[in-house]
């Protein structure tokens, strides 16, 4: 029989493995920005005269459902999936969609209007559009000479 030589974290290291194996698998963002369940996930980009925010939140079942702000550049969007076919607790093997609420809020790259956003949904997916406030700042100052 061999020796097997003790390693006091070693347990707690296969933890770690399982704990980031399971948060990998989960649809939501769990990372540095988001740390807990409930962030969905959101590309944005924009172009010369708008800010597009996509964002994945599938499971939604009417527009009651989402809530979307603009306020002082920044977007905020949240909201609650509810399962309408809920499955007895004893009768689930496995559970792996998210429902309960959730909460996203994003610094936009550019100041955006309040007026003129339009936001749709299909698929599962959430875009919404935002024109852009021309900021023309710019002013030659003439300087005097004497």
């Amino acid at each position: 029989m061999s020796l097997i030589p003790y390693e006091p974290f070693r347990q707690l290291s296969n933890m770690r493995r399982d704990f980031e194996r399971i948060f990998a698998e989960s649809p939501f963002d769990l990372g540095a920005e988001g740390g807990h369940f409930g962030n969905i996930r959101v590309d944005i980009h924009e172009t010369d005269s708008e800010v597009v925010a996509t964002c994945d939140i599938p499971g939604l079942e009417k527009k009651e459902d989402i809530n979307i702000h603009i306020e002082k550049n920044i977007l905020s969007i949240s909201g609650s999936m509810n399962k309408t076919h809920e499955v007895k607790q004893e009768n689930m093997h496995r559970k792996e969609r998210y429902s309960g609420s959730f909460h996203r809020a994003i610094t936009l790259p550019a100041s955006v209007s309040n007026e003129g956003v339009k936001a749709t949904y299909k698929n599962g997916v959430l875009e919404i559009t935002m024109p852009k406030i021309a900021q023309n700042n710019t002013k030659k100052i003439d300087v005097e000479f004497h």
